[in-house]
C-alpha cells in the first residue's frame, strides 16, 4: 500500500479538540472529511472552529483563500456512524476508554467496507486490546496524534500484535503527506514518547524530593542548561498534574510496578489536594492574579578568579570539559596546563584547579564522595549543559567537606565566564546529566525491544515534545561510556533497580560505538 489519496473520504469520530485538529489536517490535505460525534452540535461548532482556523491560516499566508475555502468545505457533519460507510480511512478520537473504543470499532466493522483501515488516537490504551475482538483485527492501528493536532508535527504509528504491516505503513505514508513527521511504534505501555518522558518528570519530583532545590530553581536549570522549552514542574503544571500523574500510574501498573516509573507521592499529594496546575490556579506554582513567579536560586557575584589550572590527561567526560575550556578562553580567562599528579588527584582527569578547588564533570556521584575517594576535600562538581558555548546557567554542587573559599572560587570561574551559576544540594548526577542519563537510558531499552528505532525515538521525543536533542543522539555526544557511569554511580549510590543501566548501553560501551552506529 502506498499513502491514501486525497481522493479517499476520511472518517474522524470524536469532535474534541483533537478530533477537530484531525478532521483540520486531513481536509486541509485534500480528504473529503466526515467528522461525527454523538452530539451534533458539537460538530458543528467543531467544524466552524476548524473554518475559522483556516481564514486566519489564510489572513497570515500560510495558505492561499482559495484552499481555505476549498478545504473548509471539505468538511461534513455527519448525523449517524452509518453515514461514515465510505470512508477508507476512519480514525477515532473518542473518551480514553477501552470497553467504549471497543464498542466503537464493532459497530463499524458492520458498516465500513472490508478494505477501510481503522485507527485509534489512543495516547495510553493498548493497541492490540482494542483490536482483539474485531473480527479483522488486522487492518486496526494506532494513529496517535499530538496537541495540538495542527502544530504538533509528531504521528505515532502504533502496530498491535495483529496489526498488519502494510496497514501500518499506510498510515505513515499518509501522515507525511499530511504534512507530519511519522514514526513507527509497537504496542507497549506508552508507546514512544508516553514512556521514554517518563524520566524527565520523575528525576525532577526526586530532586524536588530529596531538596536539592526549589521547583523554580531546577525548573530554571533544566531550561536554561539542558535547553528543554519548560522546566518538568513548570510543563505538569501545563499539563495537569492529575493527567500526568495518571499517564505516570498507568505505565507503572502496565510495567508490573517496575521501579523505573514510579509515581510521585508528592506529586499524588497535590492530586489529593486539588492543586492541579493551570487549570486550577494552583500546581507547583500559583496563577492567580497576585501570584509573583518566584525565583531561581543563583549565587551572589564572585571576584575574577587569581589562577586557573587545567588536567590534560584524557578522561570520561573529557570532550565536554574540553567544551568547557574553549568557553573559559573565549571569555579571557587564563588557563595553566597541568598534570594530576601536581594536583594529587589519583588520575581523576580531566579536571578544573581553581584556587585550590578541584572542578569536575559529575558522573553521577555526589561531590561528597568523589573527595573522599580523591582525598581532596574541596571538590565542586559541575552539571552537564547541552551547549557550553551558549549556555546560560549552571548547576554546581560542593562535598559538604569543601572549604567556602573554594567554592565561591569555583562559582567565580564559571561567572567569569558568563554563566548565572545555580547551587544544588549535593545529590548524585545533580539535575540535568541525571535526568539526560535517564532518558536515553530508557530510549536504549525501547530500542532493544524493539518499540521503535533509534532514528524514531529521537525524532519522537523531539517533535513530540519539543526536546532540544533526542535522548540517544544526547547520550552519544555525551558519551555512551559516561553516561553508564552515571547510571552505575546512581545505582550504587540509590540501591535500586531504577537506575540499572540498559543492556544495549552496556554492549555499546563495551564495543565503543555510539548508539547510532
Amino acid at each position: 500500500m502506498a499513502a491514501l489519496d486525497n481522493s479517499k473520504v476520511v472518517a474522524v469520530i470524536g469532535s474534541g479538540a483533537m478530533g477537530a485538529g484531525i478532521a483540520q489536517v486531513a481536509a486541509a490535505a485534500g480528504h473529503t472529511v466526515k467528522l461525527y460525534d454523538t452530539r451534533p452540535e458539537a460538530v458543528n461548532k467543531a467544524i466552524d472552529s476548524i473554518g475559522a482556523a483556516y481564514g486566519k491560516l489564510a489572513g497570515k499566508g500560510k495558505m492561499s483563500a482559495a484552499d481555505a475555502e476549498a478545504a473548509a468545505n471539505r468538511l461534513y457533519a455527519a448525523a449517524s456512524l452509518e453515514e461514515l460507510g465510505d470512508a477508507q480511512l476512519v480514525v477515532e478520537a473518542i473518551v480514553e476508554n477501552l470497553d467504549a473504543k471497543r464498542a466503537l470499532f464493532a459497530q463499524l466493522e458492520a458498516i465500513v467496507g472490508e478494505e477501510t483501515i481503522l485507527a485509534t488516537n489512543t495516547s495510553s490504551i493498548s493497541v492490540t486490546a482494542i483490536a482483539a475482538q474485531l473480527r479483522h483485527p488486522a487492518r486496526l492501528a494506532g494513529m496517535h496524534f499530538f496537541n495540538p493536532v495542527p502544530l504538533m508535527a509528531l504521528v505515532e504509528i502504533v502496530s498491535g500484535v495483529a496489526t498488519d504491516a502494510a496497514v501500518a505503513q499506510t498510515l505513515y505514508d499518509t501522515a507525511t503527506t499530511w504534512g507530519k513527521q511519522a514514526v513507527h511504534a509497537k504496542s507497549t505501555p506508552g508507546f514512544i514518547v508516553n514512556r521514554l518522558a517518563r524520566p524527565f518528570y520523575a528525576e525532577a519530583w526526586r530532586l524536588l524530593n530529596e531538596q536539592a532545590a526549589d521547583a523554580a530553581t531546577i525548573d530554571a536549570v533544566l531550561r536554561e542548561a539542558g535547553g528543554f522549552r519548560m522546566g518538568p514542574f513548570e510543563l505538569m503544571d501545563l499539563i495537569g498534574h492529575d493527567v500526568n500523574y495518571a499517564v505516570t500510574k498507568s505505565v507503572f501498573d502496565a510495567y508490573y510496578n517496575d521501579p523505573r516509573f514510579t509515581p510521585s507521592v508528592l506529586q499524588l499529594e497535590l492530586v489529593n489536594a486539588g492543586f492541579l496546575g493551570r487549570k486550577t490556579g494552583r500546581g507547583l506554582y500559583r496563577y492567580d492574579d497576585e501570584a509573583e513567579v518566584p525565583a531561581a536560586q543563583a549565587e551572589p557575584k564572585h571576584e575574577r578568579p587569581e589562577y586557573v589550572g587545567y588536567s590534560l590527561e584524557a578522561g570520561a567526560g573529557g570532550e565536554l570539559t574540553a567544551s568547557m575550556l574553549e568557553r573559559f578562553k573565549a571569555h579571557g580567562i587564563a588557563i595553566t596546563a597541568r598534570t594530576s599528579a601536581e594536583g594529587h588527584l589519583h588520575g581523576e582527569a580531566p579536571a578544573f584547579h581553581c584556587n585550590g578547588a578541584a572542578i569536575y564533570l559529575t558522573d553521577g556521584r555526589t561531590a561528597t564522595e568523589r573527595a573522599r575517594a580523591n582525598g581532596h576535600d574541596d571538590t565542586v562538581v559541575f552539571d552537564l549543559v547541552l551547549d557550553a558555548a551558549q549556555a546560560a546557567r549552571i548547576a554546581v554542587a560542593s562535598a559538604d567537606q569543601c572549604n567556602p573559599a573554594a567554592f565561591d572560587a569555583a562559582v567565580a570561574l564559571f561567572q567569569t565566564a558568563g554563566f548565572t551559576v545555580t547551587r544544588l544540594d549535593d545529590v548524585p548526577g545533580l539535575a540535568v546529566m541525571r535526568t539526560v542519563a535517564m532518558l536515553a537510558n530508557e530510549a536504549a531499552d525501547a530500542v532493544q525491544q524493539g518499540v521503535c528505532s533509534a532514528q524514531a525515538a529521537d525524532l519522537a521525543m523531539r517533535k513530540g515534545v519539543n526536546y532540544p536533542q533526542g535522548p540517544l543522539a544526547w547520550a552519544d555526544a555525551v558519551g555512551v561510556a559516561h553516561i553508564v557511569k552515571v547510571l552505575d554511580n546512581l545505582a550504587a549510590t540509590y540501591g535500586e533497580d531504577r537506575y540499572r543501566v540498559s543492556p544495549l548501553l552496556r554492549r555499546r560501551q563495551a564495543a565503543r560505538r555510539n548508539l547510532h552506529a
